[in-house]
């Protein structure tokens, strides 16, 4: 049998709570935190330390981009082989995107510029490394570009599909790497050879 509850007859007066905030004798949580010193901010110098150091160090950001880039280089091959109508072997085309993995890896922890040296490359003034880095991935973007044009245009379908993934993927990251001015620039090159050399995009 189910217990009957008594009633309760004590009744609580209901009325506003107290809106006028705390008393100036009341310590609030805002006045004890400003008291131990929480709510300081660091000072600027300390910022720019921080600033300084590099977030992520370069082999981990090499590996995140080769990933990235081999990733690219698996679309591409793929495309080609869809393009020329050839029946996907998805073993080889995995096979050749692993082997362009360790590549890509080697060419990106060389070249890409970071705060933490190479230390497969000899160190070079800071004052010149950035021009060598725009001049080198200049060159390797029209001269890759260049040819994946002239590679598309004249060779037979089983050297198109061999060698488009590889330069196209080179031709991109040099696009990448490049500043904007400089990467339009290798782009109005790649078109003009396209336009001067009677080659078609199509």
């Amino acid at each position: 049998m189910a217990r009957q509850r008594k009633e309760n007859n004590v009744k609580i007066k209901l009325r506003q709570p107290d809106r006028s905030g705390p008393g100036p004798s009341e310590e609030t949580l805002l006045s004890m935190a400003e008291k131990r010193g929480l709510l300081k901010t660091p000072d600027a110098g300390l910022k720019d330390e921080n600033l300084d150091e590099p977030v992520i160090g370069r082999l981990a950001e090499s590996i995140l981009w080769t990933i990235t880039l081999t990733m690219l280089h698996f679309t591409l091959d793929v495309l080609v082989t869809h393009q020329y109508a050839v029946e996907l072997s998805w073993p080889v085309i995995v096979k050749r995107s692993a082997q362009a993995f360790p590549i890509i890896m080697l060419l990106f922890y060389s070249f890409h510029p970071h705060p933490s040296p190479s230390l497969l490359l000899p160190r070079l003034p800071p004052r010149i490394q950035p021009l060598l880095h725009q001049l080198l991935f200049f060159v390797t973007s029209v001269s890759a570009g260049c040819y994946l044009i002239h590679v598309s245009n004249t060779y037979g379908y089983y050297a198109v599909m061999k060698q488009a993934p590889g330069l196209g993927c080179l031709w991109i990251w040099s696009v990448i790497e490049l500043d904007l001015l400089g990467a339009a620039a290798s782009l109005l090159c790649c078109i003009g050879f396209l336009k001067l050399g009677g080659y078609s995009y199509l």
